[in-house]
């Protein structure tokens, strides 16, 4: 689908890694150089181990460089359901890891990444009370929020989120890997994942750990996963840079189901309406479609009063789990898997990579909290 079937964050400046042509030993290999990948590789030569990391595309080409760049502290429901789900104590634990890692982010990559605060605007009088239940939950375990009215509506402000360029942030975190000695290859896929061993078209990886960090197609990739996660498509648009609106904190609107920001450029974001189609949705296919992209072009047009010309169009794979809770799991002997992060794996994604290589390195407390 034109104008461009990729992401508004693509300046088309990233040079390219090599594919994997040799065997190659190292104590731990990652399947996937998305955020979560990426992350485990930072955490592991941390840690000391040696690591080898491989892409079937290149890095970040799937979710992790084609959503929103929304960082939210939490998991992917609303605090108090999820304090209603897995115990207040839990889900205020697991809040504030993400609000340390939207830290660690601030910090390692700063010109990369904005703490704006974001919204959550309620589109209807249900929505409204269920933003003062959010309200009160967060209020009580004294996490960070506010009541909001203004011009986009009435809802919830959550001071400590940020917005930042997915993309560009994947591919420091690879450059930096690669610079402190881990070998990371693009074109590589993953033909046969076995204890100690990973099969690749022109070369294997032997390893003492292999970590299979995909989001969407999780359950393809390991079939025992398959009665717990879900592949869906979320899409998006891009316009030309604009002064039509102001944006200057992301929004999160009707359920969350639509969500946009404005870039420092001028250029708007905008995802959603994957509920308007949900059985076309549950697919692995990342390619927009006709019905959702007129969808948001039309909330664009009508709703945000925006008239700038779209300059791209684009979809990617995610992994949704029935419980809203990330898969974190040793899913066989020596092979870990990370992903189904119900759309929200930006800050959720690196919790769980840190989560593995800490299980492998002997502490497993992180791995239990965020774990189903």
């Amino acid at each position: 689908m034109h104008p461009h079937s990729r992401p508004a964050w693509d300046d088309d400046a990233w040079p390219g890694l090599g594919a994997l042509t040799d065997s190659l030993c190292a104590d731990l290999c990652v399947v996937g150089l998305g955020g979560s990948g990426l992350t485990a590789i930072e955490a592991a030569l941390d840690a000391g181990l040696s690591v080898v990391g491989i892409d079937a595309g290149s890095v970040a080409s799937g979710a992790a460089g084609s959503n929103g760049g929304l960082l939210l502290a939490g998991t992917a429901r609303f605090y108090h359901q999820a304090a209603g789900q897995i115990g207040r104590e839990r889900a205020r634990a697991i809040y504030q890891l993400t609000l340390a890692e939207i830290d660690r982010l601030l910090a390692h990559v700063p010109g990369l990444v904005r703490r704006t605060g974001s919204l959550r605007i309620a589109s209807s009088a249900e929505e409204l009370v269920d933003c003062e239940q959010q309200l009160a939950a967060m209020q009580a375990d004294g996490l960070p929020v506010q009541r909001y009215d203004g011009l986009e509506g009435k809802g919830l402000l959550i001071p400590t989120d940020a917005v930042f360029n997915p993309l560009a942030r994947c591919r420091k975190l690879a450059e930096q890997c690669i610079q402190r000695g881990a070998l990371c290859f693009e074109n590589t896929s993953a033909l046969e994942i076995a204890a100690g061993r990973v099969r690749t078209p022109r070369g294997n990886v032997a390893s003492r750990y292999v970590l299979i960090a995909v989001d969407g197609g999780l359950e393809r990739v390991l079939p025992e996963l398959q009665d717990r996660v879900r592949t869906a498509r979320l899409q998006m648009l891009g316009t030309a840079p604009t002064t039509e609106i102001a944006v200057p904190k992301p929004i999160y609107a009707r359920w969350g189901y639509e969500y946009w920001q404005q870039l420092q450029d001028g250029r708007i974001v905008l995802g959603g309406f994957r509920d308007t189609a949900a059985d076309e949705e549950w697919t692995s296919s990342s390619e927009p479609t006709h019905a959702i992209q007129h969808r948001l072009e039309t909330f664009l047009r009508d709703h945000l009063g925006v008239h700038a010309a779209i300059t791209h169009r684009w979809a990617a794979s995610v992994g949704y789990t029935t419980s809203g809770l990330p898969v974190v799991d040793e899913v066989r002997p020596g092979i870990w898997a990370i992903g189904a992060y119900s759309g929200t794996g930006n800050v959720l994604g690196a919790l769980c990579a840190r989560a593995v290589i800490e299980s492998i390195t002997g502490h497993s407390a992180m791995a239990r909290l965020l774990r189903a």
